[in-house]
C-alpha cells in the first residue's frame, strides 16, 4: 500500500531564497557607493609655504553659523591627514588648543578675518599659549556635509516560514568645505582650498537590508587634507 508523499515545493523555494541572499551579501559588501570630488586651490604666494620642524599648525572648524557647524570629526580627520607620512606636519589637536585659549576661540569670539589676530597679540595669555604650542599657521575649515535627497522604500515582514525584507532605497549626500590658511606671525592669508564632494548611497534588501555607503565626508577630508599638505614645503 502506498502513501501520498508530502508536498516539498515550499522548502526548496525558501532554501533557494536563503542561499541567494548569502551569495549576494559578500558581493554587495565589496561594492561601495559612488563618490565624486572637486578640489579648487587659490594660493596668495606662488611658492610653497615654509615651515620649520619646531613649528606647528592648528586646524579649527567654523561654528559661528546658527544653521550648521563644521563637524569636529571632519576637522580631526584633516588634522590626521596633515600629520601622516614622512612629510607630516606637527598638528595641535583642535579641542586641546581651544581649551587652552578659552574663551578666545569659542564660536562667538573666534576671529573671522586674519586682521582680527592683531588684537589677540595684545593679550599676554594668548601669546604665551601660541608660543607653548609653537603655532605658526591657523587653518580654518568652514562647511558641512548634508543629505540632499532620498528615494525608495524597504518593507519587512514576519511569516510562518521566517522573516525578511525586500526593497531598495537610495540617498544622496553633499560635502562642501573651504579651508583658509592664516600665517599667525605675518598676519596674512596664505591661500584657500575648497573641496566639494557628492555621492549616492544604496540600501538593497533581499531578506536582509545591506547598506552600501558612499563615504562622502571621508573623501572630502582626504582630498582637502592632501591638498593642504601640498601647501607646505621643507617640513623636515
Amino acid at each position: 500500500m502506498s502513501f501520498p508523499q508530502p508536498a516539498t515545493q515550499s522548502r526548496p523555494a525558501r532554501s533557494q531564497q536563503h542561499w541567494l541572499g548569502l551569495m549576494v551579501l559578500p558581493l554587495l559588501m565589496l561594492a561601495g557607493g559612488c563618490t565624486t570630488i572637486t578640489i579648487d586651490e587659490h594660493r596668495i604666494a606662488p611658492n610653497y609655504i615654509e615651515i620649520d620642524d619646531n613649528q606647528s599648525v592648528v586646524v579649527l572648524g567654523r561654528r559661528h553659523s546658527s544653521d550648521y557647524e563644521t563637524e569636529p570629526d571632519l576637522v580631526d580627520c584633516v588634522g590626521d591627514v596633515l600629520a601622516s607620512g614622512s612629510s607630516g606636519l606637527t598638528v595641535v589637536p583642535e579641542q586641546k588648543f581651544v581649551d587652552a585659549l578659552y574663551p578666545w576661540f569659542e564660536p562667538r569670539t573666534a576671529p573671522m578675518h586674519v586682521g582680527d589676530l592683531k588684537r589677540y597679540l595684545q593679550s599676554p595669555e594668548i601669546a604665551s599659549a601660541m608660543d607653548t604650542y609653537k603655532v605658526r599657521y591657523i587653518i580654518w575649515i568652514d562647511g558641512n556635509t548634508e543629505t540632499t535627497d532620498s528615494s525608495g522604500s524597504i518593507g519587512c515582514s514576519i511569516t510562518v516560514g521566517g522573516a525578511g525584507c525586500f526593497g531598495f532605497g537610495t540617498w544622496e549626500k553633499e560635502s562642501d568645505y573651504e579651508a583658509e590658511v592664516w600665517d599667525y606671525q605675518k598676519l596674512e592669508t596664505e591661500g584657500q582650498i575648497s573641496a566639494d564632494a557628492s555621492g549616492t548611497s544604496y540600501m538593497p534588501a533581499v531578506i536582509v537590508p545591506i547598506p552600501i555607503i558612499a563615504r562622502v565626508q571621508t573623501s572630502a577630508c582626504k582630498g582637502l587634507g592632501e591638498q593642504l599638505k601640498g601647501f607646505f614645503a621643507n617640513q623636515h
